[in-house]
Order: structure tokens, then sequence, then C-alpha cells
């Protein structure tokens, strides 16, 4: 009676009913290959490791990278998708905007929200004013970058900072800078940031010279007029 009850605990075992179906099928690991990437299989010398083993653990290691590798893509598609629609969302928004009061509060409030920013900052110059290189300490700062076409991010130093955001600049340490072009107006858009990491050099500028070209046609039509930094 005692045995057989041990011979029914083992049937009912879910690991000897594992084993005992392994070994009616020794083809299974051959037909699901995944099954032997995903288990460990100790060698049974201590410090030695089997060609066998050896391989697993490297298709292991090539898995869990290209696995991280996906993951990584795929957040950075939903990110740029997120930003394609937001910065939609935006374009229809200007294209009705016809004063410059409404352009510089829907500039200001969507820019900020966006980035996650404490400051903002619009600065247009005429070209004819940046030629003769005037006292401005904001054009004479950034002379060399309102020729730029492409965004600029990365830390901001307390000088131009304050250049920029007037006495609010001194607690903001990074930014994004966006070059704008109008008709007989060059300048920049200034977002700035109290965290010295939010805004880096190694940041993608792609999202940011797009609403730097839109703004820019959007001040053909509309000129932003006085606005202030926040």
């Amino acid at each position: 009676m005692h045995q057989a009850e041990h011979s029914l605990d083992e049937a009912l075992d879910p690991e000897r009913q594992v084993v005992d179906y392994l070994m009616a099928h020794p083809d299974f690991l051959a037909r699901h290959p995944e099954v032997l990437s995903a288990i460990e299989v100790p060698h049974g010398i201590q410090g030695a490791v089997s060609l066998i083993e050896y391989q697993v653990r490297l298709l292991r290691r090539q898995l869990a990278t290209e696995r991280n590798r996906l993951v990584h893509l795929i957040a950075r598609a939903r990110r740029n998708e997120a930003l394609a629609i937001r910065l939609h969302g935006l374009i229809l928004q200007l294209m009705v905007v016809k004063d410059p009061e409404h352009l510089c509060h829907l500039l200001r409030e969507t820019l900020l929200r966006e980035f996650h920013a404490e400051a903002l900052a619009f600065k247009l110059f005429a070209r004819a004013t940046l030629e003769s290189r005037p006292h401005d300490p904001v054009a004479n700062a950034f002379a060399d970058f309102i020729d730029r076409r492409n965004a600029l991010c990365g830390p901001l130093s307390s000088e131009r900072a304050v250049a920029l955001f007037g006495e609010g600049g001194t607690g903001i340490h990074s930014a994004a800078i966006v070059p704008i072009h109008a008709d007989g107006q060059s300048g920049i858009i200034a977002i700035g940031s109290a965290d010295a990491t939010r805004f880096s050099p190694e940041m993608g500028t792609d999202f940011l010279n797009r609403l730097g070209e839109i703004i820019s046609q959007k001040l053909r039509t509309v000129h932003l007029g006085n606005c202030e930094p926040h």
C-alpha cells in the first residue's frame, strides 16, 4: 500500500511528469530550441563549461541584447509618433492664429508644456540690425548661432541665461536654442530648464528643427511683436 502511494505521488509530481515527457520525446528540444535558450543547463564539472552550454549562454546573451534593442526602438518609435501628433496639433492651431498676442500665448503655453520647461524667450532681430553688430547682449552672445539652420541643445552659462531670460535666467542651467528665419528677420527661440541635464548635446533635434521651420513660416504672415520672457 505504501509503495503504491509513493508511485502515485511520483506520477502526480509536475517535475516527474516533465521528466517522463522528455524521456518519451527525446527530440523535444530540437523541435523547441527556444526552451533551451531559456533554461539553465549547468555542467557537471565545477569550473568547466561544455561547448553546448557556452553556446547556449552566448545565444541567451545575444537574444537579451536584441530584445533590449527592440524595446528601445519601439519606445523611440512611440515617442516620435507622439511628437508627430503634438506637432500636427500645433500646426493646426497656428493655421488659425491671426494676431501677435494670440501667437505669443500659443507658443509660450505649448512649448513650456511640451518640453517641461521653466523659461521661454523669443529674440528676433532685423537682418540689417544684425549686420551692424549692435550692443545688444543677446545679438552679441548668439550672433554665430543665429545664422545656423539646426537647433542646439546643451548646458547654458549664467551669462547667456541672463541675457536670454532676464533676471529669471539665474536659475536656468540648460536650454534648447531654435533658429528662426522670417522675412527680413532672424533670431532664436530659447527653451530653458532649471535641470542642467534636461537639454543635452546628445538629444535629437529633428522635432526642434521642424518646429523652427513652422514658426518661421508663420512669422511671415503674423509678426510676433513684443513677447517678453516668461
